[in-house]
């Protein structure tokens, strides 16, 4: 290997773990972002769907509340754990560091010391000059006054060069104290949750218990929840079939159709912008959890019952508004009896209904943009949560919302 092609191996090399430190402390930043994330969701959820009211609900929403609790929990403890075997590979390098810099360091101060010796035993500054003196012609005097200055060069090089060793060193071992001290939080934070999940988990043996007791009362929850969802889809799909078709009319479509929006140009130009921004769309909340997501799931009890989610449901803030995902017209305004207010909006032909309001601010043919105020989000008296029912459809055609809000 040549000098230049060795120097470009060096590089290459230094640039390979520059990138892998850089890799790795960007992958370890992620991680500190999915726990604390994490441990925003669980604190939520304590504060959202934990609240202390007269009543707790009914012993589904605290068995699915448990569930998606526990479920977070150990999601956080896995995320602290792959935080904290990164954290100890950083360690372990820092450890091996410091030892290859303590070498290093002991061996520059060994070649000091043989330099300030030989330097010594060379009776300093009359001896240098003896040296010059001693020159058979003047080009052997200026090569020996070359030969003292790149000695004195090489002594004051080695002496920064011992500075900069002790500096590198002192630095590593802080880093090292640092990365320790983070090491032994993030085991206590672990400790802590598992403690916390031991306790959870407890709680939900106690409520099943209570549950399998008295199966009838549960199952007899299962069923009203059931007949309520399904009450719900029928009306909010019946609306979303009667606007297609009085939109169609409008449009002088000769065979009404049932099933799909005749787009006009305008609506057309909505529609393509709405599904290019699939996956960023904004919360029809400011802010709140996912409680229930999309599609069917099993129940928490009893794994052979299932259930199944049209839209998903999100736990909020009491006083907390609801609002329009994306620009549209609001086409029906629904009100379940013996239930509350929902507004459905269409998008060409993407609809986003807003379920579970107490107060509307919007009626039927308002023309809404991105983040207007549809209605406030009722609040269950009972219970003290505060959730909004959040559907979306293409045509008649259901979708899952969290393939298309940001994060739900």
């Amino acid at each position: 290997m040549t000098f230049s092609s060795r120097h470009i191996f060096l590089l290459i090399l230094l640039l390979f773990l520059s990138a892998a430190a850089t890799a790795q402390t960007n992958e370890q930043e992620a991680l500190e972002a999915k726990r604390e994330a994490l441990q925003k969701e669980i604190d939520d959820i304590n504060r959202l769907l934990f609240a202390e009211k007269k009543e707790r609900g009914n012993v589904l929403e605290q068995m699915e509340a448990l569930d998606k609790k526990i479920s977070v929990r150990q999601e956080l403890i896995d995320v602290t754990n792959e935080q904290s075997n990164l954290l100890n590979v950083k360690i372990n390098e820092n450890v091996e560091n410091i030892s290859k810099l303590k070498k290093e360091l002991q061996e520059r101060k060994d070649e000091y010391a043989t330099l300030i010796q030989k330097s010594y035993q060379s009776k300093t500054q009359q001896s240098r000059l003896m040296f010059l003196l001693s020159s058979e012609n003047f080009a052997q005097a200026m090569k020996r006054l070359q030969y003292i200055k790149q000695y004195t060069d090489y002594r004051k090089s080695q002496g920064v060069a011992i500075l900069t060793k002790t500096d590198e060193l002192s630095e590593r071992n802080n880093t090292l104290v640092e990365q320790r001290k983070k090491a032994d939080r993030l085991i206590a934070a672990n400790k802590r949750a598992k403690g916390q999940m031991m306790k959870e988990m407890k709680n939900q043996k106690e409520l099943l218990a209570t549950i399998r007791k008295n199966e009838s009362q549960y199952t007899a929850q299962v069923q009203k929840k059931k007949k309520e969802t399904k009450k719900i889809d029928k009306q909010i799909e019946g609306l979303i079939r009667a606007a297609i078709v009085a939109s169609n009319k409008k449009a002088g479509k000769k065979a009404v159709s049932t099933n799909k929006f005749v787009l006009t140009p305008e609506a057309t130009l909505v529609a393509n912008n709405f599904s290019a921004n699939k996956g960023r769309l904004i919360w029809p909340v400011d802010k709140g959890i996912k409680s229930q997501g999309f599609g069917v799931y099993e129940d928490a009890v009893y794994p052979e019952i299932k259930h199944e989610s049209n839209g998903v449901i999100i736990t909020t803030e009491e006083g907390t508004r609801a609002r329009a995902i994306f620009e549209g017209e609001v086409i029906a305004i629904m009100s379940v009896p013996g239930g509350n207010k929902g507004v459905t909006i269409k998008h060409g032909n993407y609809i986003s209904t807003y379920y579970n309001l107490s107060v509307l601010f919007v009626e039927k043919g308002d023309v809404v943009a991105a983040k207007t105020e549809l209605g406030k989000v009722a609040t269950n008296r009972l219970n003290g949560q505060t959730r909004l029912k959040f559907y979306l459809y293409e045509d008649t055609e259901k979708l899952n919302p969290e393939e298309w809000v940001y994060r739900l």
